[in-house]
Parts: C-alpha cells; structure tokens; sequence
C-alpha cells in the first residue's frame, strides 16, 4: 500500500501530529531534544545562539596574543566573545549564509577576525591557503544552528515545509531527495540503522522504494508525514518525537558526511596545534559524543595494553592530555534561556 495521499497527517480530533505534539519533554532523550523543539524555535530569534558560552571561555582561555580557531563558525557567537577576550580568531564555515551573517557582526573585527569558507575536515589546507600551519586553540560546534532549522528552504526541518535539501553547503553534492528516491533499498536501510538508530528502518526503506515509483519525494513534509503514517506513534514520553526524527537526523549526516568528517578532522588537528593548545569539541548526539570520547580517550593514554601482550606498549598515538574527563553540560539557567542547549556536550584536550 502506497501512502501519497495526505499532507497532514491527522492524530486524533483532526489535528496534524505537530498540532498535537506541542512541546518537548526532558525525558526525551537528550540526542532528539532539538530536533523536537525545531517547532518551537521562532524566526525572530538569533541566528544560531552559543551553547555553552562560559564553559569555551573557561577551557578555551582566548587570551590576547593567542590565534584560535573557531571551525564552525555559525552566527559567530562563540569567535565574537574570543575577540572581545583579545584573541585573533579565524572562523570557518561551509555555509554561505553563516559567512554573510558573521560577516555583518564581526565587520568591527577587520585585523582579527579572518573567515574561511569550507568545512572543518579541510582545516590543514585552508589554513595553509592564508599561510597558518599552527594555531593555539581550536573549536568546534557540531550541532545544527536555530537558523538553519527556521529556515525552511534549507530542508532540515520536518515541521516546516521546504524542498528536501539538508546540505550545509548548497553548492555542492547530493541532496536528502536525491538520496531518498535514487539510493537501492539495502543503502537506504543502512543510513537508518547505522545514522538514525532507527529500529524500523527496513520497514520504511521498503515503503519508500515501493511509493517513489509512483511518485518522488520532494518535500520535507512529504517525507515526514509519510514516515508518520507507516510508523505509529509510540505510547509514552517517547510519543513526544516526531516519527521521523530518526530519519531526517540520519539523512542529514549522511548527506554532509558528518561522522566521517568529524573523525577526518579529529585526526589532523593535533598536527594544527601548538603545545599546550587546546581543542574543544560540542557535539549534540550520542553517535557524535561515542566518536570523540573514544578518540581523546585513546589519544591521551600514554600506553596501551592488550591481553596478548607481556607488558604495556608505548602509544604512538599518545598527544594529548585529557581537560575534561567527564562531558561538560549546559548549566540549568542556560537551558532555560537557550533549550538547545540541553542536549549540548563539551569535551577538552590539550596538545602535549
């Protein structure tokens, strides 16, 4: 059966699952939060505002005299409190819309704030294309920003109608709809599983193959509201998550390659580091977190041991010490400001 038929998908007394579902409980989990209060972000707020603002301060330590980088620069919030700390700042981003708002706020900055279109799994080329090879700090902010999830025509959320898009940089690869209705079903219920953790993900590949012969899909609410009817909304706290959020969260980090991305630009920043410089790293998802804990924990033992071995070995990979051996998290105050903010953590290493 084919389900093409309804652009909302009613939930009891005629209402549309986001009429229903108007607010997002903490006891969701903390990885689906934001994709789930999408509905409730306003288009009158900030572009995108900083998570965890103190706590990069804190760790980051943007004294004058220290270049940092801030490699997902976003609306700028984070680079513009280094800059009044005294540090040059170089910002880099991939989106086009990031740079020409930073751009406008940052304009007071002109001899320390440097922006550098591309995204942060280039670092070591774009900074040597302004001829950097080794910088102080370095920052990234993995999440989605408020904008891009206001915004409607960049395809990310599923409460707003918009072609299905989800690129950060719009000007190149493929597209979320170019995934959904050309990728063989096997590729598709993989990205689900391994990208969403989406337990009915071969259910909903088959039912998209099956419904894209009759008809693409080319919207955001297409997408989701079809997801809603073949997924029944389960009971409890849980029943507070948009069925397709699994999904869409999976599409977008396989359209922007975002794990790959993130191990790729964990492995060369070490070699961008000085001594004593420091990477801070703010991730938004469990699948994201298990990446770089694992990475800073093995990246700071300065030996490894295996059953097999008669004593431990030096590790080659030995280049950090650990800042922070638990996630730093978002302040209560914080999240009752920003809601974002919740599902936010911080991790800190520092270059030996």
């Amino acid at each position: 059966m084919l389900f093409n038929e309804a652009k909302f998908v009613a939930v009891g007394n005629g209402t549309t699952w986001r009429e229903s579902h108007p607010d997002c409980s903490a006891s969701l989990p903390h990885e689906y939060r934001e994709q789930c209060m999408e509905s409730e972000n306003s288009t009158n707020t900030p572009y995108h505002q900083p998570v965890l603002l103190n706590e990069v301060m804190k760790y980051m330590i943007p004294n004058e005299g220290k270049l940092i980088v801030d490699a997902t620069l976003g609306g700028g919030g984070h680079t513009e409190a280094m800059l009044n700390a005294g540090a040059r700042v170089i910002g880099v981003d991939q989106d086009e819309q990031a740079h020409e708002f930073a751009g406008k706020r940052l304009g007071q900055y002109p001899s320390s704030f440097t922006p550098l279109k591309g995204n942060f799994s280039h670092l070591p080329e774009l900074l040597a294309s302004i001829g950097v090879d080794k910088v102080d700090g370095i920052l990234i902010d993995i999440g989605v920003s408020s904008w891009q999830l206001d915004e409607a025509d960049r395809g990310f959320s599923f409460g707003k109608e918009g072609p299905l898009d989800m690129r950060m940089d719009r000007s190149q690869g493929d597209t979320a709809a170019d995934l959904v209705n050309h990728l063989p079903e096997e590729e598709l219920r993989t990205i689900f599983y391994e990208y969403g953790e989406e337990r009915a993900g071969s259910k909903i590949a088959r039912r998209i193959v099956e419904r894209r012969q009759d008809k693409p899909f080319t919207t955001t609410t297409d997408l989701a509201d079809f997801i809603s009817v073949i997924k029944p909304r389960p009971k409890g706290p849980t029943g507070k998550i948009h069925p397709a959020t699994r999904v869409f969260q999976a599409l977008r980090i396989a359209v922007n390659d975002e794990l790959g991305a993130l191990r790729t630009f964990l492995d060369n920043a070490p070699k961008l580091l000085n001594p004593g410089g420091r990477l801070l790293v703010i991730t938004f998802h469990s699948l994201e977190d298990r990446i770089v804990k694992q990475f800073f924990r093995h990246a700071s033992e300065s030996h490894i041991d295996r059953k097999e071995w008669p004593e431990p070995r030096e590790n080659p990979d030995y280049q950090y010490q650990m800042i922070t051996r638990r996630p730093i998290t978002a302040s209560e105050e914080e999240v009752q400001g920003n809601k974002r903010s919740r599902s936010a953590k911080l991790r800190v290493v520092e270059k030996r």
